[in-house]
């Protein structure tokens, strides 16, 4: 079995278990306390707000909804189809549209700019949940999808969250609820180094235009009954020049 079917199928098994009540997955957030401010930080840097959005790892479409309100045309694409099931589900009205996508796989994302032409592209905290061998091809994807004049906002979980869930996932009373499937499906958030994002960004061919630190919010609470937030980096990137 492949890196990547293995990890498909790891996905098709946390959705199709998952609640489609808000909320009920560990990170989907409200977007006004996620995409919301990672667009702030985003739209200085677009170039062409007239391009497609993709948003890469849509799952259930919480944030992908939310895009569709402030882009033209927002498609959000997922490894699993049962991600794509609830955010079907989820968007009766058609906000936006949904397509199986594995961006790490040879050809996809050139298949689908071919389509489009250049996008603009929002992943939020899906490189750091890939296998390793698929990490570089799926920035190599994303840097298909930008074309010449997309430009791709991506946050990721830093290392100074890998204590924090490390803490929450061996507590002795169990990990949150809200974590525990995830941990169940053997999907939990792999280590990647702060300094290898920007590294498999170039590497791909592209430039980091903008990055900082912001906190990833989660849905989740501690026992203190105080929201968890997991540190996280953002960085813009797309073609020089």
């Amino acid at each position: 079995m492949s890196v990547t079917m293995r990890y498909r199928e790891a996905w098709e098994g946390f959705w199709r278990e998952a609640p489609d009540d808000p909320g009920a997955v560990f990170w989907d957030a409200d977007p006004k306390v996620t995409a919301a401010l990672h667009l702030a930080l985003f739209e200085p840097h677009v170039v062409d707000f007239g391009l497609p959005l993709v948003d890469l790892g849509c799952g259930n479409g919480t944030q992908t909804r939310f895009l569709a309100d402030r882009f033209r045309h927002v498609l959000g694409v997922d490894l699993a189809a049962a991600a794509l099931d609830h955010a079907r589900r989820a968007d009766p009205a058609g906000q936006a549209s949904y397509r199986l996508l594995d961006a790490a796989e040879k050809g996809a994302a050139e298949t689908l700019h071919a389509e489009l032409g250049d996008t603009n592209l929002y992943m939020r905290g899906v490189l750091h949940q890939c296998e390793p061998a698929d990490r570089q091809p799926l920035v190599d994807g994303i840097a298909a999808l930008l074309g010449e004049r997309g430009r791709v906002f991506l946050v990721e979980l830093s290392e100074a969250a890998r204590p924090v869930l490390g803490g929450l996932a061996q507590d002795p009373a169990g990990p949150p609820p809200k974590l525990a499937p995830i941990l169940r499906h053997g999907i939990a958030p792999g280590e990647v180094a702060d300094e290898a994002v920007p590294e498999y960004l170039r590497a791909a061919g592209l430039t980091v235009l903008a990055a900082g630190e912001l906190p990833l919010t989660t849905t989740e609470s501690a026992p203190n009954g105080a929201r968890i937030e997991l540190p996280s980096k953002w960085l813009v990137a797309g073609r020089a020049g």
